[in-house]
């Protein structure tokens, strides 16, 4: 039986975790690959086979940091509904002042949370790992699709967004436009000009207060297949690691979530990849 617990470590109380995973298997928007209401589980079940000490790191992270997870529960039907749900459990842990990891499911959730970050944080940045600028206004008919998701955090006021990766743009759905127009709120570090990224220009883009969302497809296809839109040409595993160390040295990094792992049946390597991630992410955000 696959334990529940995110690293199949012994239950930590709410009360006394410090870090909250929160499963979301939110899945209504998909426009190509299937399947990423089953990745929190997926992720879950891989953390059971993650070393618990980091070499780098040279910590057993979830003996320095408490970590819980929630039990996860099926996301309501249409995505009015769901974005109250995943709204208000984020909302109640950030008022008690614990840190949420969110494992999804789609990029729509990042839409979902930001408007409760920004009650608690006047100065917000979007440090976004992804394949795709997601600045849509809207896709096939749905205004919260994952191809809209930035789109949407930016339609509220004091975020600005920092990209990483970024190989996809399109020039429907005013997206080009939007992006070229928005200049002022919007970094893109693209992937074509990866050997030219400096990590000085990286954290100065950021404010203080930085929530991390992290779509797989950030990885180079060759490293993460199990998504609905793999890409050629992302990031290797270390490139990641080294951006997400520095970010969590230099800024506080306030909320995250890793969205769109998509299972391919019997293929572990990914979801490992997923699970070993989410455990670095706490792993440096503890260190500092």
């Amino acid at each position: 039986m696959t334990s529940r617990n995110f690293l199949d470590i012994p239950t930590v109380s709410f009360e006394k975790a410090e870090v909250v995973v929160v499963p979301f298997s939110f899945e209504r928007t998909a426009s190509y690959g299937q399947g990423t209401k089953r990745g929190p589980k997926a992720i879950i079940k891989a953390s059971s086979q993650v070393e618990l000490f980091d070499e780098e790191l040279w910590q057993e992270t979830y003996k320095k940091i408490k970590i819980a997870t929630l039990k996860e529960t099926k996301p309501p039907k249409g995505a009015s509904r769901s974005r109250k749900k995943i709204g208000a459990t984020i909302d109640q842990f950030l008022s008690k002042k614990k840190l949420p990891i969110i494992l999804g499911g789609e990029h729509s959730i990042t839409s979902f949370v930001i408007p409760v970050y920004k009650k608690y944080f006047k100065n917000l940045s979007l440090l976004q790992f992804d394949a795709h600028a997601d600045l849509r206004d809207g896709y096939l008919n749905q205004k919260y699709s994952h191809a809209a998701a930035m789109r949407r955090c930016l339609d509220l006021k004091g975020i600005n967004l920092v990209q990483i990766g970024i190989r996809n743009i399109s020039n429907e759905n005013n997206e080009l436009i939007f992006w070229q127009q928005n200049q002022g709120r919007i970094k893109t570090f693209w992937a074509k000009d990866m050997a030219k990224w400096k990590m000085k220009d990286i954290i100065d883009s950021l404010h203080k207060n930085v929530y991390l969302t992290f779509d797989l497809d950030a990885f180079d296809s060759s490293l993460m297949p199990s998504t609905g839109t793999p890409e050629p040409g992302g990031l290797q595993w270390y490139q990641a690691m080294e951006i997400l160390k520095n970010v969590s040295e230099k800024k506080k990094i306030v909320g995250a979530d890793v969205v769109e792992l998509a299972p391919i049946k019997g293929f572990y390597t990914p979801d490992f990849l997923a699970a070993k991630l989410v455990y670095k992410i706490i792993g440096y955000i503890a260190k500092n």
